[in-house]
């Protein structure tokens, strides 16, 4: 029986999905499904002509009805033949929706994409068999269940953050299915069976939710039988030819019409169209692939339907008829000049003609819609609580539906109009995790520094024997392979050196050398705190205009912004409001991804000093970006009296001059500029705020410029990924800083690959992005570089057309290069790194780097950042040179920023960076600065040390405590295992500053890792005895048996030590105070301290 081949505005052809305006809404497509269920009853079918058209429908799908269960099964999230497998993540997520569609109860739909149609999928018996289903209270044989997370494609990793990962803890597991949500953590009792079972954070570690029942499948599609498996490699996918792996391993695969079973199955309109388009990549693939193994045939080439078994396989299924004709978007009141008119408009109108309206939401926002609905229509709204009630309403019924439906459509012909939240409010959020600037962990061979024994290598953590007793140890290793083993309690002199460890200048142990280095360096230092602390007070003490925005103006401008702030965005623009009426000058450092919402920060700081009669400048690293921001300003301030001009190379002198006596007499209030702002024949009567973006591509001199342009100047920079010094800076406090960390909503991180170049690898790229209606991006690192590329691009593919780009073109040849490419004009967009900032192309998601180790890591964060600004997968490719070794510094940068592909990464890659490169002399103009003869660590350690040294309580605190106590306290590795993670968790402990901070490392431990053992619980209480100790003034705490003393730093108050002593049996012996008491355990000791402590800290 033939399918149904649905008729409902969707165009023919592979561009079809991109069309958005001639595509029936997601959630009118479910709201059509849902009827269809009730029709064919146990089961239904949906093909999509995308990945991205299938899972919003099944996203509306379940905000409509909850109960349905609603399946997507994704394609694999490579392309056929690639050189990369597809990720964990992806084909866990076919293998859980095939599982979950075969072993769902009641009704079901699949809905799907014709990619993941065309793709054979593991036999029936392999997918039912491997299912691991957990349970509180029920055994867990742990061999057995490892053995089962081996040879399910599963990778070991001592911390668990990515799909497809495992760890096991002795009685503690964590594992995050690979076609699941979160990771979960698995505690086991003494007996074996299941005690806990949670889900918890990927980024924080810490858990969110308990549970009783967790069943995921495998990670792999390659699934291994006992018998092949050997060891816990042996499953994991190769590093290309999948698809032939799959085959040797099964011998056969079903297709997914025979997964399905005889069900009734609907496909979009456009599917020939489009499964015709994926046919002609797969046979390109094929012979790309066939070429690269000199000529042979391609084994597992039937991974793939051909066209004749897909027309067989789509016409011999059961079909259903469903009109999806009449369905349409409603409009996107967000981008309305006016959006609370434009809202206000189309409400009154559609209850004015009796349309049912259905506001579908939940939440104090959308509680806040409803209620102005209800006022300008007069109406009251009625809940329904079941999607199908909604046809029983009366013609114009205003109607509410709790849900999270982003999106909603309008019908005629069923006198609907549904309004998802985001329609009225625009996209949304979702809230993101909040991440401190903190330098990355520790591993083990990485480069050191140790405060008394200079630069290093950090070797093994071993065990030592001090005084009879053994504590953890580390060992580093020196010039000439000589050691030295570190004891536990010094952990907190150790500090990350930076770069590669094959590069650090090793020290000699046992010499003067690096003493009379580190006493120079202290001496420098000393010398820039002062001035640090100069500049410090300046900036609290320079008067600067103090600028509150008027109530009324601000807010109706306020009200244009189409979205829904993010945490982060109200948090920022808080701080920046309190900087401008502080009376004190402004200098704030915002940091945020594209598209984590810096701009509107930036607007509405320049509302409020525009508004109060001041002027403003914005100024952009690029004309390109500097034209964008123009037109956004000009925009958001269409309704004021607010005049904005823009000052760059795209207008003529004659418009120049004139918007210079502009500035100059005030009759211009916000100039969005380039640098040419900064020329001598430019001058402002009253220059308030200058707002700097990408502030990473400005110099040290332009900057100083800006500091001259006018005295007390309110500055506000924007970047995302600042420059080291800039991140020092910040970091020593000279600079305030805002963390915008929230991602824009249903964003998708760009997926990076490290691979050589490849002719049929790179043509197989580019004609993805083409099929899929996209363009692409090709950068080099040089100009010299660009004829040569672009000749091989025509070769390689030459139906598609290349367009150039580099810094030696005419400016209005660049410019308008530049521009026409964004409007759509071209295929691929060769160029240098010139596009690192201020390029938007939507329609642009893969970009191709060119000798990718030849650029810097933030370079390549902001050129990856040129793609993926939408819902769909973009992909970026970090080639090399084929059989070249990368050198080690550059094999760090690549591999830096393939680690860090989530969004919002940009602020961890300045971290790195400035840990690769140093953050230099941030008083001067040297990059290296002393910052690279230390380390970034000990410097900032140091130089904090040495902004603190003038204050009174900071000259009686010693360095650090020491203790003579019998315990010591340990993380035992039966408690955590694995080296490197216990030896970041010491170092965390010994360098925390407050005792709330050891507390909640407590409260991270025991959630981590289960109970705490009494070895830890030792361990927390001295460090906490240390940090209180330290904040009196004592440096060392002594115990024995027939006794106990403390030692005081000089400076300590005598009134303390004096009433100490009082009643207590003690006697003073210098900077000694003994105690004449008999303690039998360690436990006693301590306890007597922590007494002894709380007493101290009541006076």
């Amino acid at each position: 029986m033939r399918t149904t081949d649905l008729t409902g505005g969707v165009p023919d052809g592979p561009d079809a999905d991109l069309q958005k305006p001639s595509r029936p809404p997601a959630a009118f497509v479910a709201d059509r499904l849902l009827v269809a269920m009730g029709q064919c009853g146990h089961g239904l079918v949906y093909v999509a002509l995308s990945e991205g058209g299938a899972r919003a429908i099944v996203d509306a799908v379940r905000c409509l009805d909850p109960r349905l269960a609603a399946i997507l099964l994704p394609p694999w999230d490579c392309l056929p033949f690639d050189r990369v497998p597809p990720s964990r993540q992806s084909m866990g997520r076919r293998m859980e929706a095939l599982w979950q569609w075969a072993h769902s109860e009641g009704s079901r739909l699949l809905v799907t994409s014709l990619d993941a149609m065309l793709q054979r999928v593991p036999p029936a018996a392999v997918i039912a068999a491997n299912r691991c289903r957990l349970r509180v209270g029920e055994p867990l044989e742990r061999s057995a269940f490892e053995h089962y997370l081996q040879t399910t494609g599963y990778i070991e990793d001592s911390v668990v953050d990515d799909h497809g990962e495992y760890t096991i803890r002795g009685d503690v597991i964590d594992i995050f299915p690979a076609g699941g949500e979160a990771p979960i953590r698995v505690l086991l009792s003494d007996k074996g069976a299941i005690a806990e079972l949670r889900s918890y954070d990927a980024l924080t570690q810490r858990t969110r939710e308990i549970l009783n029942t967790v069943s995921f499948g495998p990670a792999s599609e390659a699934i291994l039988s006992g018998e092949l498996s050997d060891g816990p490699d042996s499953a994991q996918p190769p590093s290309q030819d999948m698809e032939r792996h799959l085959f040797s391993l099964y011998g056969s695969l079903q297709t997914v019409f025979q997964a399905i079973g005889d069900v009734p199955m609907i496909f979009a309109a456009g599917s020939d169209a489009r499964a015709e388009s994926y046919h002609a990549i797969i046979d390109d693939a094929r012979q790309a692939h066939r070429a690269l193994r000199g000529g042979l045939q391609v084994e597992g080439h039937s991974l793939y339907l051909d066209r004749k078994e897909w027309q067989a396989a789509r016409h011999g299924q059961a079909s259903l008829a469903v009109d999806f004709a009449g369905g349409e978007p409603v409009p996107m009141f967000y981008e309305s000049p006016q959006p609370r008119r434009a809202f206000a408009d189309f409400v009154k109108s559609a209850l004015g003609e009796r349309r049912k309206l259905v506001l579908a939401g939940r939440g104090e926002v959308f509680d806040n819609v409803r209620k102005r609905v209800e006022r300008m229509s007069n109406v009251g709204a009625e809940p329904v609580f079941r999607w199908s009630s909604v046809k029983d309403a009366a013609p114009g019924a205003l109607l509410t539906f709790s849900s999270d439906l982003h999106e909603g459509f309008f019908c005629a012909a069923h006198n609907l109009v549904v309004l998802g939240l985001g329609d009225i409010v625009g996209p949304r959020s979702d809230g993101g995790t909040q991440q401190a600037l903190a330098a990355p962990d520790l591993q083990i061979g990485d480069a050191v520094v140790h405060e008394d024994h200079g630069i290093g290598i950090l070797r093994d953590l071993e065990s030592l024997e001090i005084d009879g007793m053994v504590q953890d140890a580390v060992r580093l290793e020196y010039h000439d392979g000589a050691s030295v083993l570190v004891p536990m309690e010094d952990f907190d002199k150790i500090w990350r050196y930076g770069g590669e460890p094959d590069a650090a200048p090793f020290d000699r142990l046992h010499t003067e050398a690096w003493a009379k280095r580190r006493k120079a360096i202290l001496r420098d230092i000393a010398l820039a705190a002062r001035h640090l602390r100069r500049l410090a007070k300046q900036r609290q003490e320079t008067k600067a205009r103090l600028f509150v925005a008027p109530r009324s103006a601000y807010q109706r401008f306020v009200a244009r912004f189409p979205y829904s702030l993010t945490r982060d965005q109200s948090e920022a623009i808080e701080a920046v409001m309190a900087d401008l009426a502080s009376g004190r000058q402004m200098s704030r450092l915002v940091c945020g991804d594209v598209g984590f919402g810096k701009t509107e920060i930036a607007l509405r700081a320049a509302a409020a000093v525009a508004l109060c009669g001041s002027q403003v400048a914005i100024i952009a690293p690029t004309t390109v970006l500097a034209r964008q921001h123009f037109q956004t300003f000009e925009r958001r301030f269409e309704q004021t009296d607010i005049r904005i001009a823009l000052l760059s190379r795209l207008v003529t002198a004659k418009e120049g001059a004139k918007i210079k006596e502009g500035l100059a007499d005030g009759k211009i209030d916000i100039v969005v500029a380039t640098q040419a702002i900064l020329a001598r024949d430019l001058s402002f009567a009253d220059l308030a705020l200058v707002v700097i973006d990408e502030e990473q591509r400005l110099g040290t001199r332009a900057k100083q410029k800006i500091k001259n342009l006018s005295p007390a100047l309110h500055r506000l920079a924007m970047s995302a990924t600042p420059i080291p010094r800039t991140l020092q800076a910040a970091m020593a406090g000279l600079q305030d800083v805002s963390l915008l960390n929230t991602s824009p909503a249903r964003r998708r991180p760009v997926r990076t690959f490290l691979v050589p170049f490849d002719p049929a690898a790179v043509r197989a790229a580019l004609l993805r992005e083409y099929r899929r209606g996209g363009q692409s991006f090709v950068i080099v690192p040089r100009i010299e570089d660009i004829d040569h590329l672009a000749k091989v691009l025509r070769e390689i593919v030459p139906e598609m057309s290349v367009r150039t780009a580099h810094g030696k073109m005419r400016t209005t040849a660049l410019d308008g290069a530049v521009v026409d490419f964004a409007d759509g004009d071209g295929d691929i967009l060769l160029s240098t790194n010139i596009i690192e900032n201020g390029l938007d192309v939507p329609r642009a998601n893969t970009i191709l780097i060119w000798q990718a180790d030849r650029f810097g890591l933030s370079q390549l964060h902001q050129l990856r950042g040129r793609v993926g600004r939408g819902q769909m997968q973009a992909f970026a490719y970090l080639l090399t040179e084929p059989e070249r070794e990368l050198p080690e510094e550059a094999r760090l940068r690549l591999s830096a920023l393939i680690d860090n592909d989530r969004l919002g990464a940009g602020i961890s890659i300045s971290l790195q960076d400035l840990d690769i490169r140093g953050g230099g002399d941030i008083t001067g103009e040297d990059q290296a600065g002393h910052m690279r003869a230390i380390g970034v660590g000990l410097y900032q350690k140091l130089l904090e040390d040495a902004l603190d040294g003038g204050s009174r309580s900071s000259s009686r605190r010693p360095r650090s405590v020491s203790t003579v106590l019998g315990e010591t306290g340990s993380i035992p590795a039966s408690y955590v295992c694995d080296p490197t993670l216990r030896l970041n968790l010491y170092i965390r402990l010994a360098k925390a500053t407050s005792a709330a901070q050891i507390e909640e490392l407590g409260e991270e431990f025991e959630d981590r890792f289960g109970e705490l053992p009494q070895d830890v619980l030792t361990l927390l209480r001295i460090a906490r005895l240390k940090i209180i100790a330290r904040e009196r003034g004592i440096y060392k705490l002594e115990a024995g048996p027939s006794g106990l003393a403390i030692r005081f730093a000089a400076g300590t108050g005598p009134g303390i030590v004096k009433k100490l002593a009082q009643g207590k049996d003690a006697v003073l012996q210098g900077d000694r105070l003994v105690f004449a008491r008999t303690t039998a355990t360690e436990d006693q000791r301590i306890a007597f301290f922590e007494d002894l402590l709380g007493v101290m800290r009541a006076r």
